[in-house]
Protein backbone atom coordinates (compact mmCIF):
# COMPACT_ATOMS: atom_id res chain seq x y z
CA UNK A 1 0.00 0.00 0.00
CA UNK A 2 2.65 2.42 1.04
CA UNK A 3 4.51 1.63 -2.63
CA UNK A 4 1.39 2.23 -4.19
CA UNK A 5 0.60 5.74 -2.42
CA UNK A 6 4.53 6.60 -3.58
CA UNK A 7 4.10 5.52 -7.05
CA UNK A 8 1.54 8.20 -6.98
CA UNK A 9 3.63 10.99 -6.38
CA UNK A 10 2.43 14.19 -5.65
CA UNK A 11 -1.89 13.61 -5.74
CA UNK A 12 -4.22 14.06 -9.09
CA UNK A 13 -4.04 17.80 -8.78
CA UNK A 14 -0.57 17.43 -9.63
CA UNK A 15 -0.41 14.56 -11.50
CA UNK A 16 -3.08 16.41 -13.84
CA UNK A 17 -0.61 19.62 -14.41
CA UNK A 18 1.95 17.41 -14.84
CA UNK A 19 0.56 15.75 -17.67
CA UNK A 20 -2.18 18.25 -19.01
CA UNK A 21 -0.62 21.71 -18.94
CA UNK A 22 2.89 20.53 -19.14
CA UNK A 23 2.56 17.54 -21.53
CA UNK A 24 4.87 15.32 -19.77
CA UNK A 25 5.70 11.83 -19.00
CA UNK A 26 5.80 10.46 -15.17
CA UNK A 27 8.93 9.58 -13.87
CA UNK A 28 8.52 5.92 -14.28
CA UNK A 29 7.29 6.46 -17.90
CA UNK A 30 10.63 8.01 -18.49
CA UNK A 31 12.55 5.13 -17.52
CA UNK A 32 10.93 2.88 -19.28
CA UNK A 33 11.83 4.45 -22.48
CA UNK A 34 15.31 4.63 -21.01
CA UNK A 35 16.24 1.40 -19.54
CA UNK A 36 17.03 -1.59 -21.55
CA UNK A 37 14.32 -3.60 -20.62
CA UNK A 38 12.01 -1.01 -18.42
CA UNK A 39 13.45 -2.93 -15.22
CA UNK A 40 15.37 -1.44 -12.33
CA UNK A 41 16.32 -1.83 -8.55
CA UNK A 42 14.12 0.98 -6.74
CA UNK A 43 16.85 2.64 -3.68
CA UNK A 44 14.95 3.90 -1.01
CA UNK A 45 10.97 3.89 -2.64
CA UNK A 46 9.73 5.08 1.03
CA UNK A 47 12.17 7.86 1.58
CA UNK A 48 10.29 10.87 3.11
CA UNK A 49 7.36 9.38 4.31
CA UNK A 50 5.38 11.19 7.21
CA UNK A 51 8.50 13.27 8.06
CA UNK A 52 8.26 16.33 10.36
CA UNK A 53 8.27 18.96 7.76
CA UNK A 54 5.11 17.31 6.25
CA UNK A 55 5.14 14.37 3.93
CA UNK A 56 7.28 14.17 0.50
CA UNK A 57 6.65 11.14 -1.08
CA UNK A 58 9.80 9.46 -2.33
CA UNK A 59 11.97 12.90 -1.41
CA UNK A 60 10.62 13.97 -4.73
CA UNK A 61 13.19 11.96 -6.18
CA UNK A 62 13.46 8.43 -7.68
CA UNK A 63 16.77 6.74 -7.62
CA UNK A 64 18.10 3.39 -8.35
CA UNK A 65 19.90 0.89 -10.35
CA UNK A 66 19.36 -0.54 -13.87
CA UNK A 67 20.94 -1.05 -17.39
CA UNK A 68 21.46 0.99 -20.53
CA UNK A 69 22.96 -0.09 -23.39
CA UNK A 70 24.14 -3.33 -21.58
CA UNK A 71 25.43 -0.67 -19.04
CA UNK A 72 24.98 -0.91 -15.08
CA UNK A 73 23.86 2.38 -14.46
CA UNK A 74 22.80 5.12 -11.38
CA UNK A 75 19.53 6.78 -12.41
CA UNK A 76 18.83 9.88 -10.69
CA UNK A 77 15.11 11.12 -11.47
CA UNK A 78 13.27 13.99 -10.16
CA UNK A 79 9.42 13.53 -10.02
CA UNK A 80 8.01 17.12 -9.94
CA UNK A 81 4.46 15.89 -9.22
CA UNK A 82 5.90 16.29 -5.72
CA UNK A 83 6.11 19.27 -5.08
CA UNK A 84 7.46 20.71 -8.30
CA UNK A 85 10.62 18.48 -7.85
CA UNK A 86 11.54 21.16 -5.20
CA UNK A 87 14.53 19.45 -3.52
CA UNK A 88 14.08 18.55 0.86
CA UNK A 89 16.47 17.72 2.90
CA UNK A 90 15.64 13.71 2.42
CA UNK A 91 16.20 14.00 -1.45
CA UNK A 92 19.70 15.51 -1.24
CA UNK A 93 20.31 12.44 0.94
CA UNK A 94 18.76 10.25 -1.43
CA UNK A 95 21.10 11.90 -4.19
CA UNK A 96 23.87 11.41 -2.18
CA UNK A 97 23.70 7.83 -1.44
CA UNK A 98 22.80 7.16 -5.31
CA UNK A 99 26.33 8.73 -6.05
CA UNK A 100 28.11 7.13 -3.04
CA UNK A 101 27.21 3.87 -4.80
CA UNK A 102 28.53 4.91 -8.17
CA UNK A 103 31.97 5.66 -6.70
CA UNK A 104 31.69 2.82 -4.86
CA UNK A 105 30.87 0.55 -8.18
CA UNK A 106 32.00 3.08 -10.94
CA UNK A 107 28.44 3.08 -12.33
CA UNK A 108 27.95 5.24 -15.18
CA UNK A 109 25.38 8.05 -13.54
CA UNK A 110 22.22 9.58 -15.45
CA UNK A 111 20.46 12.39 -14.39
CA UNK A 112 16.91 13.17 -15.24
CA UNK A 113 16.29 16.59 -13.88
CA UNK A 114 12.84 18.13 -13.67
CA UNK A 115 13.20 20.50 -10.57
CA UNK A 116 12.55 23.93 -8.61
CA UNK A 117 15.55 23.68 -6.81
CA UNK A 118 16.08 23.98 -3.11
CA UNK A 119 12.93 24.00 -0.83
CA UNK A 120 14.03 27.29 0.67
CA UNK A 121 11.79 27.52 4.16
CA UNK A 122 14.29 24.44 4.96
CA UNK A 123 17.48 26.37 3.30
CA UNK A 124 19.46 25.98 7.16
CA UNK A 125 18.83 21.76 6.38
CA UNK A 126 19.60 21.18 2.93
CA UNK A 127 22.39 24.21 2.21
CA UNK A 128 25.56 24.67 4.03
CA UNK A 129 26.60 21.87 5.58
CA UNK A 130 29.22 19.12 4.40
CA UNK A 131 26.75 16.64 3.44
CA UNK A 132 24.34 18.92 2.17
CA UNK A 133 23.37 20.13 -1.73
CA UNK A 134 26.20 21.52 -2.74
CA UNK A 135 27.49 17.97 -1.46
CA UNK A 136 26.02 16.70 -5.22
CA UNK A 137 28.14 19.32 -7.44
CA UNK A 138 31.61 18.61 -5.64
CA UNK A 139 30.82 14.56 -5.98
CA UNK A 140 29.64 15.28 -10.01
CA UNK A 141 33.46 16.99 -10.26
CA UNK A 142 35.24 14.10 -8.17
CA UNK A 143 33.54 11.26 -10.32
CA UNK A 144 34.16 13.01 -13.61
CA UNK A 145 37.76 13.05 -12.14
CA UNK A 146 37.85 9.19 -11.48
CA UNK A 147 36.78 8.64 -15.39
CA UNK A 148 33.09 7.40 -14.20
CA UNK A 149 31.28 9.26 -17.00
CA UNK A 150 27.28 11.18 -16.14
CA UNK A 151 24.80 12.33 -18.46
CA UNK A 152 21.86 14.46 -18.21
CA UNK A 153 18.51 15.02 -19.53
CA UNK A 154 16.59 18.72 -18.35
CA UNK A 155 13.16 17.07 -18.61
CA UNK A 156 11.52 19.92 -17.26
CA UNK A 157 12.32 23.48 -14.81
CA UNK A 158 15.98 22.95 -13.73
CA UNK A 159 16.08 25.98 -11.72
CA UNK A 160 18.60 26.90 -8.89
CA UNK A 161 20.76 24.99 -7.50
CA UNK A 162 19.16 22.17 -9.95
CA UNK A 163 20.85 23.98 -12.87
CA UNK A 164 24.28 23.07 -11.74
CA UNK A 165 23.48 19.28 -12.44
CA UNK A 166 23.11 19.21 -16.32
CA UNK A 167 25.43 21.75 -16.72
CA UNK A 168 28.37 20.12 -14.47
CA UNK A 169 27.87 16.65 -16.44
CA UNK A 170 29.74 15.63 -19.85
CA UNK A 171 26.80 15.20 -22.19
CA UNK A 172 23.25 17.25 -21.42
CA UNK A 173 20.48 16.77 -23.73
CA UNK A 174 17.09 19.37 -22.97
CA UNK A 175 14.04 18.66 -24.28
CA UNK A 176 11.99 21.79 -26.87
CA UNK A 177 9.34 23.72 -25.46
CA UNK A 178 9.16 21.19 -21.53
CA UNK A 179 13.14 21.99 -20.64
CA UNK A 180 13.98 25.08 -19.17
CA UNK A 181 17.25 25.74 -17.56
CA UNK A 182 17.98 29.17 -15.85
CA UNK A 183 19.53 30.10 -12.15
CA UNK A 184 16.50 32.37 -11.39
CA UNK A 185 13.10 32.27 -13.28
CA UNK A 186 10.81 35.14 -14.79
CA UNK A 187 9.32 36.14 -11.82
CA UNK A 188 12.63 37.36 -10.40
CA UNK A 189 13.02 38.83 -13.30
CA UNK A 190 10.63 40.48 -13.18
CA UNK A 191 10.63 41.20 -9.00
CA UNK A 192 14.26 42.93 -10.64
CA UNK A 193 13.79 44.87 -13.40
CA UNK A 194 10.20 44.98 -14.10
CA UNK A 195 10.65 43.23 -17.20
CA UNK A 196 8.65 40.41 -18.25
CA UNK A 197 10.79 37.45 -20.27
CA UNK A 198 9.32 34.14 -21.25
CA UNK A 199 10.60 30.79 -19.29
CA UNK A 200 11.86 29.50 -23.20
CA UNK A 201 13.13 33.14 -23.77
CA UNK A 202 15.12 33.11 -20.37
CA UNK A 203 16.43 29.18 -20.92
CA UNK A 204 14.41 27.43 -23.42
CA UNK A 205 16.11 24.16 -25.14
CA UNK A 206 17.06 26.64 -28.15
CA UNK A 207 18.44 29.21 -26.25
CA UNK A 208 20.81 26.76 -24.42
CA UNK A 209 21.38 24.62 -27.74
CA UNK A 210 22.41 27.24 -30.00
CA UNK A 211 23.41 30.22 -27.81
CA UNK A 212 24.53 29.66 -24.51
CA UNK A 213 26.11 25.68 -25.18
CA UNK A 214 24.96 24.88 -21.77
CA UNK A 215 23.33 21.53 -22.78
CA UNK A 216 24.97 19.44 -26.22
CA UNK A 217 22.03 17.78 -27.65
CA UNK A 218 18.65 19.32 -28.66
CA UNK A 219 15.62 16.83 -28.79
CA UNK A 220 11.89 17.96 -29.86
CA UNK A 221 10.42 15.10 -27.81
CA UNK A 222 10.75 13.05 -24.48
CA UNK A 223 11.22 9.65 -26.31
CA UNK A 224 13.60 11.41 -28.62
CA UNK A 225 15.27 12.65 -26.13
CA UNK A 226 15.98 9.15 -24.31
CA UNK A 227 17.26 8.13 -27.58
CA UNK A 228 19.55 10.60 -27.26
CA UNK A 229 21.10 9.58 -24.02
CA UNK A 230 21.31 6.04 -24.99
CA UNK A 231 23.55 6.93 -28.17
CA UNK A 232 25.37 8.68 -25.60
CA UNK A 233 25.79 6.31 -23.24
CA UNK A 234 27.01 3.75 -26.30
CA UNK A 235 29.72 6.23 -27.60
CA UNK A 236 30.91 6.77 -23.62
CA UNK A 237 33.77 3.99 -23.86
CA UNK A 238 32.69 2.80 -21.01
CA UNK A 239 32.44 -1.18 -21.16
CA UNK A 240 29.97 -2.96 -19.64
CA UNK A 241 31.45 -5.13 -17.02
CA UNK A 242 31.70 -8.78 -17.79
CA UNK A 243 29.05 -11.14 -16.08
CA UNK A 244 30.06 -14.62 -15.31
CA UNK A 245 28.10 -16.87 -17.59
CA UNK A 246 28.02 -19.68 -15.04
CA UNK A 247 24.97 -21.56 -14.78
CA UNK A 248 23.59 -22.23 -11.40
CA UNK A 249 20.62 -23.67 -9.57
CA UNK A 250 17.46 -22.78 -8.23
CA UNK A 251 17.13 -23.19 -5.03
CA UNK A 252 15.64 -26.59 -3.62
CA UNK A 253 12.59 -24.86 -1.88
CA UNK A 254 10.38 -21.99 -2.57
CA UNK A 255 11.42 -18.66 -1.76
CA UNK A 256 7.53 -17.76 -1.34
CA UNK A 257 8.08 -19.87 1.34
CA UNK A 258 10.56 -16.50 3.22
CA UNK A 259 7.20 -14.98 4.71
CA UNK A 260 6.32 -17.86 6.82
CA UNK A 261 10.00 -17.45 7.95
CA UNK A 262 10.21 -14.26 8.33
CA UNK A 263 10.88 -13.76 12.59
CA UNK A 264 8.01 -12.29 14.19
CA UNK A 265 9.29 -12.95 17.83
CA UNK A 266 13.36 -11.92 17.68
CA UNK A 267 13.95 -12.68 21.43
CA UNK A 268 14.30 -17.07 20.06
CA UNK A 269 16.71 -18.66 18.33
CA UNK A 270 16.12 -18.38 14.40
CA UNK A 271 16.20 -21.37 12.43
CA UNK A 272 18.50 -19.01 9.67
CA UNK A 273 19.79 -22.26 7.69
CA UNK A 274 15.37 -23.08 7.13
CA UNK A 275 16.20 -19.49 5.20
CA UNK A 276 19.52 -20.13 3.76
CA UNK A 277 18.08 -22.72 2.02
CA UNK A 278 15.81 -21.23 0.03
CA UNK A 279 18.35 -18.44 -1.03
CA UNK A 280 21.56 -20.16 -2.30
CA UNK A 281 21.86 -21.91 -5.44
CA UNK A 282 21.24 -25.95 -5.14
CA UNK A 283 19.96 -25.08 -1.36
CA UNK A 284 23.95 -26.10 -0.72
CA UNK A 285 25.78 -24.64 2.23
CA UNK A 286 29.04 -25.48 3.08
CA UNK A 287 29.26 -24.54 6.96
CA UNK A 288 31.83 -23.61 9.02
CA UNK A 289 33.00 -24.39 12.21
CA UNK A 290 29.35 -26.10 12.27
CA UNK A 291 29.97 -27.32 16.26
CA UNK A 292 31.40 -24.45 17.81
CA UNK A 293 29.50 -20.83 18.82
CA UNK A 294 26.15 -22.21 17.13
CA UNK A 295 24.32 -18.82 17.81
CA UNK A 296 26.14 -17.67 14.72
CA UNK A 297 26.13 -19.28 11.17
CA UNK A 298 28.95 -18.99 9.00
CA UNK A 299 29.75 -20.52 5.94
CA UNK A 300 29.76 -20.33 1.90
CA UNK A 301 27.88 -20.58 -0.62
CA UNK A 302 26.54 -19.36 -4.05
CA UNK A 303 23.47 -17.02 -5.20
CA UNK A 304 22.90 -17.28 -9.08
CA UNK A 305 26.28 -18.35 -9.57
CA UNK A 306 28.37 -16.32 -7.28
CA UNK A 307 30.52 -17.13 -4.38
CA UNK A 308 29.41 -15.48 -1.08
CA UNK A 309 30.30 -15.91 2.60
CA UNK A 310 27.42 -16.31 4.52
CA UNK A 311 27.17 -14.90 8.36
CA UNK A 312 24.11 -15.12 9.79
CA UNK A 313 22.51 -14.43 13.16
CA UNK A 314 20.90 -17.76 14.80
CA UNK A 315 20.42 -16.29 18.69
CA UNK A 316 22.54 -13.99 20.68
CA UNK A 317 25.64 -13.19 19.59
CA UNK A 318 28.24 -14.51 22.41
CA UNK A 319 31.70 -14.48 23.45
CA UNK A 320 32.46 -18.14 21.23
CA UNK A 321 30.02 -16.94 17.69
CA UNK A 322 31.48 -13.80 17.65
CA UNK A 323 35.05 -15.25 18.08
CA UNK A 324 34.23 -17.74 15.34
CA UNK A 325 32.23 -15.00 12.98
CA UNK A 326 35.42 -12.94 13.62
CA UNK A 327 37.93 -15.58 12.19
CA UNK A 328 35.17 -15.92 8.87
CA UNK A 329 35.31 -12.41 8.03
CA UNK A 330 38.90 -12.87 8.12
CA UNK A 331 39.14 -15.72 5.99
CA UNK A 332 36.29 -13.97 2.97
CA UNK A 333 38.72 -10.91 3.26
CA UNK A 334 41.90 -12.85 2.32
CA UNK A 335 40.06 -14.52 -0.26
CA UNK A 336 38.46 -11.84 -1.85
CA UNK A 337 35.05 -13.32 -1.60
CA UNK A 338 32.11 -11.25 -0.92
CA UNK A 339 30.07 -11.06 2.60
CA UNK A 340 26.50 -11.61 3.21
CA UNK A 341 25.47 -10.88 6.72
CA UNK A 342 21.83 -11.60 7.70
CA UNK A 343 20.60 -10.06 10.99
CA UNK A 344 18.94 -10.88 13.68
CA UNK A 345 20.44 -9.87 16.91
CA UNK A 346 18.98 -11.06 19.97
CA UNK A 347 18.04 -8.10 21.90
CA UNK A 348 19.90 -7.91 25.33
CA UNK A 349 18.57 -7.60 28.48
CA UNK A 350 19.35 -3.60 29.65
CA UNK A 351 21.01 -4.74 32.34
CA UNK A 352 22.85 -8.17 33.83
CA UNK A 353 20.39 -9.64 36.04
CA UNK A 354 23.22 -11.95 37.75
CA UNK A 355 26.50 -12.33 38.45
CA UNK A 356 27.10 -15.01 36.03
CA UNK A 357 25.02 -12.84 33.25
CA UNK A 358 27.47 -9.91 34.09
CA UNK A 359 30.78 -12.21 33.64
CA UNK A 360 29.09 -13.65 30.26
CA UNK A 361 28.47 -9.75 29.14
CA UNK A 362 32.46 -8.91 30.38
CA UNK A 363 33.50 -11.55 28.01
CA UNK A 364 32.18 -11.37 24.85
CA UNK A 365 32.67 -7.59 24.59
CA UNK A 366 36.52 -8.44 23.75
CA UNK A 367 35.42 -11.05 21.18
CA UNK A 368 32.84 -8.81 19.92
CA UNK A 369 35.10 -5.80 19.46
CA UNK A 370 37.22 -8.18 17.38
CA UNK A 371 34.62 -8.92 14.89
CA UNK A 372 33.97 -5.72 14.69
CA UNK A 373 37.36 -4.58 13.89
CA UNK A 374 37.40 -8.02 11.43
CA UNK A 375 34.20 -6.23 9.86
CA UNK A 376 35.52 -3.31 9.57
CA UNK A 377 38.51 -4.11 7.39
CA UNK A 378 37.20 -6.94 5.30
CA UNK A 379 38.16 -5.06 2.25
CA UNK A 380 35.04 -7.16 0.21
CA UNK A 381 31.63 -6.00 -0.91
CA UNK A 382 29.20 -6.37 1.90
CA UNK A 383 25.54 -6.67 2.31
CA UNK A 384 23.48 -6.58 4.77
CA UNK A 385 19.89 -7.62 5.15
CA UNK A 386 17.97 -7.29 8.50
CA UNK A 387 15.54 -10.18 8.25
CA UNK A 388 14.81 -9.77 12.13
CA UNK A 389 16.01 -7.67 14.91
CA UNK A 390 19.00 -5.29 14.69
CA UNK A 391 19.70 -4.33 18.11
CA UNK A 392 22.32 -2.55 20.04
CA UNK A 393 26.35 -3.63 19.91
CA UNK A 394 25.06 -6.62 17.55
CA UNK A 395 24.26 -4.42 14.89
CA UNK A 396 27.84 -3.16 14.32
CA UNK A 397 29.14 -6.39 14.62
CA UNK A 398 26.86 -7.69 12.15
CA UNK A 399 27.83 -4.89 9.54
CA UNK A 400 24.96 -1.99 9.98
CA UNK A 401 24.70 0.81 8.49
CA UNK A 402 27.17 2.89 10.61
CA UNK A 403 29.51 -0.08 9.33
CA UNK A 404 29.09 0.59 5.55
CA UNK A 405 28.03 -2.20 3.90
CA UNK A 406 27.73 -1.61 -0.04
CA UNK A 407 24.10 -2.02 0.26
CA UNK A 408 21.77 -2.89 3.68
CA UNK A 409 18.14 -3.93 2.75
CA UNK A 410 15.46 -4.94 5.66
CA UNK A 411 12.59 -7.25 5.46
CA UNK A 412 9.07 -5.86 6.44
CA UNK A 413 9.37 -6.80 9.78
CA UNK A 414 12.40 -5.65 11.05
CA UNK A 415 13.32 -3.67 13.72
CA UNK A 416 16.40 -1.92 14.34
CA UNK A 417 16.89 -0.02 17.60
CA UNK A 418 19.64 0.56 20.36
CA UNK A 419 17.56 -1.81 22.55
CA UNK A 420 14.52 -3.73 22.68
CA UNK A 421 11.35 -1.89 24.36
CA UNK A 422 10.55 -5.11 25.90
CA UNK A 423 13.28 -5.25 27.95
CA UNK A 424 11.69 -1.90 29.67
CA UNK A 425 10.22 -3.48 32.60
CA UNK A 426 11.43 -1.15 35.62
CA UNK A 427 12.25 2.25 35.45
CA UNK A 428 15.80 2.80 36.68
CA UNK A 429 15.93 4.52 39.82
CA UNK A 430 18.30 7.50 40.10
CA UNK A 431 19.36 9.26 43.48
CA UNK A 432 17.37 8.72 46.55
CA UNK A 433 13.93 8.48 44.26
CA UNK A 434 12.15 4.96 45.42
CA UNK A 435 9.40 5.58 42.98
CA UNK A 436 9.23 5.54 38.96
CA UNK A 437 6.91 7.40 36.64
CA UNK A 438 5.10 4.72 35.06
CA UNK A 439 3.36 7.03 32.45
CA UNK A 440 7.45 8.02 31.44
CA UNK A 441 8.29 4.49 31.23
CA UNK A 442 5.18 3.96 28.68
CA UNK A 443 5.75 7.01 26.70
CA UNK A 444 9.74 5.58 26.05
CA UNK A 445 8.36 2.22 25.30
CA UNK A 446 5.99 3.59 22.64
CA UNK A 447 8.76 6.15 21.15
CA UNK A 448 10.89 3.35 20.62
CA UNK A 449 8.78 0.91 19.22
CA UNK A 450 7.55 3.63 16.89
CA UNK A 451 10.98 4.88 16.09
CA UNK A 452 12.25 0.87 15.72
CA UNK A 453 9.89 0.10 12.69
CA UNK A 454 11.28 -0.56 8.86
CA UNK A 455 9.38 1.74 7.93
CA UNK A 456 10.37 4.55 10.32
CA UNK A 457 14.44 3.72 9.43
CA UNK A 458 13.59 3.29 5.55
CA UNK A 459 11.53 6.77 5.22
CA UNK A 460 14.84 8.55 7.02
CA UNK A 461 17.24 6.31 4.67
CA UNK A 462 18.62 4.56 6.89
CA UNK A 463 18.98 1.77 4.83
CA UNK A 464 18.41 1.33 0.35
CA UNK A 465 15.28 0.19 1.01
CA UNK A 466 12.60 -2.71 2.18
CA UNK A 467 12.03 -5.64 0.12
CA UNK A 468 9.91 -8.28 0.18
CA UNK A 469 11.16 -11.00 1.96
CA UNK A 470 10.77 -13.66 -1.36
CA UNK A 471 12.55 -11.15 -3.59
CA UNK A 472 15.87 -11.75 -1.29
CA UNK A 473 17.60 -13.60 -3.80
CA UNK A 474 17.13 -11.19 -6.36
CA UNK A 475 18.00 -8.13 -5.09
Amino acid sequence: ELLERVRKGGGEDSILRHTQRNKKLFVRERLKLLLDDGSFLELSPLAGLNMPYGDVPAAGCLTGIGKICGIWCVFMASDATVKGGTIFPIGVKKQLRAQEIAMENRLLSVHLVDSGGAFLPLQSELFPDKLHGGRIFYNEAIMSAMGIPQVAVVCGSCVAGGAYVPTMAEEAVIIDKIGTLFLAGPPLVKAATGEYVSPEDLGGAKLHSQVSGCTDHFAPSEKEAFECIRNVISTLNYDPVPEEGTEHDSPLYSSEELLGLAPQDYRCTLPVKLILSRLVDGSRFQEFKANYGTTLITGFGHVKGHLVGIVANNGELAHDAALKGSHFVQLCGQRGIPILFLQNTAPQPAEPTSISQAEAHSNRLKAQASMMAAVACAAVPKITIVIGGCYGSDSYVMCGRSFSPNFLFLWPNARVALVDSRHFSTVPQAGDSDCTDESELKQLKAKLEEESSAFYSSARLWDDGIILPQNTRKV
